[in-house]
């Protein structure tokens, strides 16, 4: 699973919901060094991911408008608008995993 992110419009990739600063912040100032200096703890993993789909579906998008305007081949088209079908696939999946733990968690009686 490389790629998490929640369907959001294309117009929302600037708003603060979805802010690369923030999770370019979080990604840093949370990650636990070990002896080894490899490993990382969950939200650095997650936010790798987030910037990772982010990436994929700008990436889409992008081509998408240059294939439009002539700049791309129909197949680079195809390929990277189904990269970021996928990608959305995935976030979503991922989304449905987490909504439904934290249900699951709800219910635990204390």
């Amino acid at each position: 699973m490389d790629k998490v992110l929640s369907a959001v419009a294309p117009a929302a990739w600037s708003s603060p919901a979805v802010d690369r600063a923030d999770i370019g912040a979080t990604r840093t100032s949370q990650v636990a060094p070990s002896s080894a200096g490899q490993s990382l703890d969950f939200t650095s993993v997650l936010a790798k991911a987030a910037l990772s789909a982010i990436d994929t579906l700008k990436g889409g998008e992008a081509t998408a408008i240059s294939g439009v305007q002539g700049k791309a081949s129909v197949q680079q088209v195809a390929e990277q608008v189904m990269a970021a079908e996928q990608t959305l696939q995935t976030a979503v999946v991922v989304r449905d995993k987490v909504v439904a733990a934290y249900l699951e968690l709800s219910r635990m009686q204390i």
